[in-house]
């Protein structure tokens, strides 16, 4: 989670893992120094998506796909203002860059904004001991070949668990991504390290999005009179995000519906009284089979998570806002991937419906955050008409 670097020629770089094993390979971006925690991403596509996540924050990754860099760097692809990761390894760069849209190479677009990485390594035996040993600290250094040194600097780092980097991804201000076509609904959206996807897909419905910073208070929520509200992905341990889970217990109270994905899930799972843990090596990539439990529907979903909700994937389970349950699990190691209230519209997914670069089959989640909006507001009718007195009962 620390970086020192500079511009400069390639050279020679390595990989320091916190366990001692070492990978040598070729300066890939930035020259310098980074550490951060090293995790592996299994998406075949979309690198400039995965690096522009502002969920990545604190990590180096490591692409399993062999080849990467092949459609270099656009200016329409990107999930945030900046890249966010700590670092990349990747195993062969793209020597030359083609596609129509492209602007510049990877290696171009890593060194101009700071990143440190390290191309021609084995990634294929870096997944398989993350696998094994779970993800960890590491270094990425093209400056130094001291491994004793670099490994005490590693060891000395702070983990991912506890981390809260909330203040640095989120807005410093409100902004709003206005609806598309007719505007039907008022979204106050909570900032936790949002992609620039997720407002577009909520505005193709209709919504006003507000995009709001993480430090939101519940009495600004209440003023924007929102006829929902989203919290988004995001980077760190949820256990650590103690003010995020304090405001999504107020809305939940306030039974406003409400929609989160990723951290936004685990920030709901938290907040309905469930723990949280740190998964071994966690869920990263666009191929992770998730099956929604409603319906029995199996979808290949878009994933970033080191961490997941503890809560039990069979029946219902108490929650201070009433019953509750597990709607998604990831058919790979039955991880909760999904949660929702029984008595009032509130639910979430860890995964990303958004899904940029891909793919499409969980998108049908934001329409089922409109259908709740709806059906939220016809109750509020029916119950505002049912709790105003009429004339026989003395009103005026």
């Amino acid at each position: 989670m620390t970086n020192d670097v500079s511009t400069g020629s390639t050279g020679e770089a390595m990989l320091v893992l916190e366990d001692g094993r070492v990978f040598r390979g070729d300066s890939f971006g930035a020259i310098g120094e980074t550490i951060g925690e090293i995790v592996f991403s299994t998406g075949m596509t979309g690198y400039q998506e995965t690096l522009t996540d502002p969920s990545y924050k604190g990590q180096i990754v490591a692409m399993t796909a062999p080849h990467i860099g092949n459609t270099g760097v656009n200016d329409e692809d990107f999930e945030s203002r900046r890249i966010w990761v700590d670092g990349y390894i990747v195993r062969d760069p793209a020597r030359v860059r083609s596609n129509w849209r492209s602007n510049r190479s990877l290696d171009q677009e890593l060194a101009a904004q700071g990143v440190v990485g390290i191309s021609g390594i084995d990634t294929r035996a870096l997944t398989r001991h993350l696998r094994e040993r779970g993800s960890m600290r590491g270094a990425v250094s093209s400056t130094s070949t001291d491994v004793a040194a670099i490994l005490a600097r590693v060891q000395a780092a702070p983990s991912m668990k506890g981390a809260n980097f909330l203040a640095d991804v989120t807005t410093d201000t409100t902004y709003v991504v206005p609806a598309v076509g007719e505007k039907r609904f008022t979204v106050a959206a909570i900032d936790l390290g949002i992609k620039g996807m997720t407002p577009r897909r909520l505005a193709e419905r209709g919504m006003e999005v507000h995009v709001m910073p993480a430090t939101t208070t519940y009495d600004e929520i209440v003023a924007l009179a929102p006829d929902g509200v989203f919290m988004s992905n995001g980077p760190g341990d949820p256990a650590a995000a103690e003010q995020a889970v304090a405001l999504l217990k107020q809305v939940l109270a306030a039974r406003m519906p409400y929609f989160g994905i990723c951290l936004g899930n685990q920030i709901f799972g938290r907040a309905l009284d469930l723990g949280t843990y740190k998964l071994v090596y966690g869920h990263r990539g666009i191929n992770q089979p998730v099956q929604d439990l409603t319906t029995g529907k199996v979808e290949i979903t878009s994933h970033n998570h080191g961490f997941a909700v503890d809560a039990p994937t069979e029946g219902t389970f108490e929650t201070p806002f009433g019953p509750g349950r597990v709607t998604h699990v990831c058919l790979n190691d039955d991880v909760v991937e999904g949660l929702a209230l029984l008595d009032q519209a509130a639910f979430s997914v860890q995964y990303h419906p958004e899904a940029a670069a891909g793919p499409h089959d969980a998108a049908y989640l934001f329409d089922r955050f409109v259908d709740l909006m709806q059906e939220n507001s016809v109750v509020s009718t029916l119950r505002q008409a049912q709790d105003k007195p009429s004339s026989t009962d003395g009103g005026v």
